[in-house]
């Protein structure tokens, strides 16, 4: 049987960062593609988020945050590290890897990239590339308490397992929007996050078949 690194690196090997960026398949229902417009879509603001997979002697895992209760958007919930694009980033990738070091300490030196997921326009009126990258599992997480108030593990196994994730829905401006919701551990993965993760997660499926 391949290993997880292997079946993530041929799932991701033809992806790239070139414009134009992929939209995340967002299943939005009738209607709903209404706020999905070109006016909205260019008034997102870039960012973009680690992916950061740990290669650790027992199996490999994935790198989640869980955000501090003193930020003041998005307050305690859980997260990959990344956020806006800043004039010296020269790319998502160097985006995503400034911030993974701000925020738990990760050496972009450490990362392979190994590509990255379908960009996700999110409510709060960002574009958001997620960079998928490997680490070895030599590296233990610094956490920047100003952002961070934890960091923590979920096994790739779960990650990659399609019946871990819940379809559910909230009601925003007056459209019912889907979202999907992982549970593991105690810890609640919702949202933009875990439809980045199920992205992943379907990514290496359809490869497979």
């Amino acid at each position: 049987m391949d290993s997880i690194e292997q079946r993530l690196r041929r799932a991701l090997a033809d992806t790239h960062e070139n414009e134009p960026r992929p939209l995340a398949e967002l299943e939005l229902p009738f209607g709903g593609d209404r706020w999905l417009t070109p006016t909205f879509m260019s008034s997102l603001r870039r960012a973009a988020v680690l992916a950061p997979v740990v290669r650790r002697q027992q199996g490999y895992s994935m790198l989640l945050t869980r955000r501090s209760e003193a930020m003041n958007s998005h307050k305690g919930q859980i997260s990959f590290p990344g956020g806006r694009r800043d004039e010296i980033d020269t790319s998502a990738a160097a985006n995503a890897l400034r911030e993974a070091q701000e925020e738990v300490g990760l050496d972009p030196s450490q990362v392979d990239v190994l590509g990255y997921l379908n960009d996700y326009p999110t409510i709060s009126r960002y574009r958001v590339t997620p960079v998928v990258g490997l680490i070895d599992g030599g590296f233990t997480a610094v956490a920047a308490p100003a952002e961070v108030a934890e960091v923590f593990e979920i096994p790739m196994e779960i990650v990659l397992d399609p019946r871990a994730y819940q379809r559910k829905s909230l009601s925003r401006e007056g459209l019912i929007l889907p979202f999907y919701e992982l549970n593991w551990g105690g810890y609640r993965v919702w949202g933009a996050t875990a439809g980045m993760l199920r992205d992943l997660c379907k990514r290496v499926h359809d490869n497979e078949r």
